[in-house]
C-alpha cells in the first residue's frame, strides 16, 4: 500500500504503518494537550498506542488462522481507521472463511476477558474518562474498546468480519459471485447508515469507515466476479495485442502526442531489441507534463511491471495486477506480445457475461 512503510516483521508478515496514522497521533496529542495539558496528552497517546496494539493482535488473529489453511499474509498495515491484513487470497470454502473472519473479533474478546480478570471495568463512563488520571480508568477504557471492536466488526457490513461471515453463509446457498454481490450490497446499505450516523453525531471516523466499507466492498465484489470469469482462461485470452509502444529515450511530449492519438492509457516502453524496459502510465505522464518536464525522457518516469507468458493462468495475472498498473505478456526471449490491464479484464467480463 502506498504511503506506508515497514517497521519490521512478526510471525512471517511484514508490519507496516500508513503515514496518516501519525497524523492521527498528532491530532489526538494536540487536542488532549489543549484540553488537559501534557499529562492528558501522554495518557491519550499511550491509550491509542495500546489500542492499536490490540488492532495488530486482531489482524494476526486473521493471519494465523488463514495460515492453517495454507494462506499466507504478506503484510499487515495500520491505518487511522484500524488495521488491514492482506491475505494472498481469501478462503473459498465457507467454513474456512467463517473461521478466518471470526478469529479477529475472538482475539478482542480474549483481550477483554483478560483485562476484566485484571480488574478492569467496561462501563460507558470509562470511555468518557479518556485522558483522565483516575486509577483503573486506562484498563477500563481498553477493555470497553476491545469489546466494542469485537461487536462492531461483527456487523454484517462486507468486507468487515461480519460481512465476510454473511458472504460465507450465503455461499452455502448460492455461487460465490452472487453471494459476494449480496453481501457487498448489504455492506453498502450499512455504509450509508454509518455515514448518516457520522454526520448526525459529527463523528469523522464513522464517515471514514463508511467510505472504506462502501468502496472496499465494491472493489472486492468486482474482484470476485473477475476471478470467476478468469477461471480456466490464460493470459493469451485477455491480453491487448494491438498497441503502440515508446522508447526509453523518447521525450515526454512525444508520449503526450501518442496518448492523444491513441486510446491507450498506458504504454509499453521497449528497448531497441523490443524487450520490455518498463511501462509509462497516463498518471505518470500527466504528472510530468504538469511539472513542465516535457523534454524529460520516458525512461526517467517509467515503472517496472510483472511479466507473464502466454500460457500463464489469467488468475495469476490478476494477482499481479493488484500491485501494478499492467502485466506484460512476453515470449521466452522477453519480447512483448501484449499486455493486460484491469480495464480490459473488465471488458472481458462484460463480453463473457451470461445473456
Amino acid at each position: 500500500m502506498s504511503w506506508s512503510f515497514s517497521i519490521g516483521r512478526l510471525f512471517g508478515s511484514e508490519l507496516r504503518v500508513h503515514a496518516t496514522f501519525f497524523l492521527l497521533l498528532a491530532w489526538i496529542g494536540v487536542a488532549a494537550w489543549s484540553n488537559g495539558g501534557p499529562q492528558a496528552a501522554l495518557q491519550n497517546l499511550a491509550f491509542v498506542l495500546a489500542l492499536f496494539a490490540c488492532v495488530v493482535a486482531h489482524e494476526f488473529g486473521h493471519a494465523l488462522t488463514a495460515r492453517r489453511y495454507g494462506i499466507q499474509t504478506p503484510d499487515i498495515t495500520l491505518l487511522p481507521i484500524g488495521g488491514l491484513a492482506r491475505l494472498e487470497r481469501m478462503p473459498e470454502k465457507p467454513a474456512q472463511e467463517i473461521a478466518v473472519a471470526l478469529a479477529g473479533p475472538a482475539v478482542n474478546i480474549v483481550i477483554w476477558a483478560v483485562l476484566m480478570l485484571a480488574g478492569a471495568g467496561t462501563s460507558i463512563d470509562a470511555l468518557a474518562g479518556l485522558g483522565t488520571s483516575v486509577p483503573g480508568t486506562f484498563l477500563g477504557q481498553l477493555a470497553a474498546v476491545n469489546l466494542f471492536l469485537a461487536l462492531f466488526n461483527l456487523l454484517p457490513a462486507f468486507p468487515m468480519d461480519g460481512g465476510r461471515v454473511l458472504r460465507a453463509l450465503l455461499a452455502t446457498r448460492m455461487d460465490r459471485v452472487h453471494a459476494t454481490r449480496a453481501a457487498a450490497t448489504a455492506g453498502q446499505v450499512m455504509a450509508f447508515l454509518f455515514a448518516f450516523w457520522g454526520l448526525a453525531s459529527g463523528n469523522f471516523m464513522l464517515l471514514l469507515i463508511a467510505l472504506f466499507v462502501y468502496f472496499a466492498g465494491q472493489a472486492e465484489s468486482q474482484d470476485v466476479a473477475s476471478r470467476a470469469v478468469a477461471g480456466g482462461l490464460l493470459a493469451r485470452d485477455a491480453m491487448i495485442t494491438s498497441f503502440e509502444s515508446l522508447r526509453p529515450a523518447d521525450p515526454m511530449h512525444v508520449a503526450a502526442q501518442t496518448l492523444i492519438r491513441t486510446t491507450q492509457h498506458e504504454f509499453p516502453v521497449l528497448d531497441p531489441e523490443d524487450r520490455l524496459a518498463g511501462f509509462l502510465t497516463r498518471t505518470a505522464l500527466f504528472r510530468a507534463m504538469a511539472s513542465g518536464h516535457t523534454t524529460h525522457a520516458v525512461g526517467d518516469v517509467m515503472e517496472e511491471v510483472p511479466q507473464v507468458t502466454l500460457g500463464t493462468a489469467l488468475e495469476a495475472a490478476l494477482d499481479a495486477l493488484a500491485e501494478a498498473p499492467a502485466v506484460a505478456v512476453t515470449d521466452p526471449d522477453g519480447r512483448v506480445l501484449g499486455y493486460i490491464t484491469r480495464e480490459n479484464v473488465g471488458e472481458l467480463m462484460v463480453l463473457r457475461a451470461p445473456r
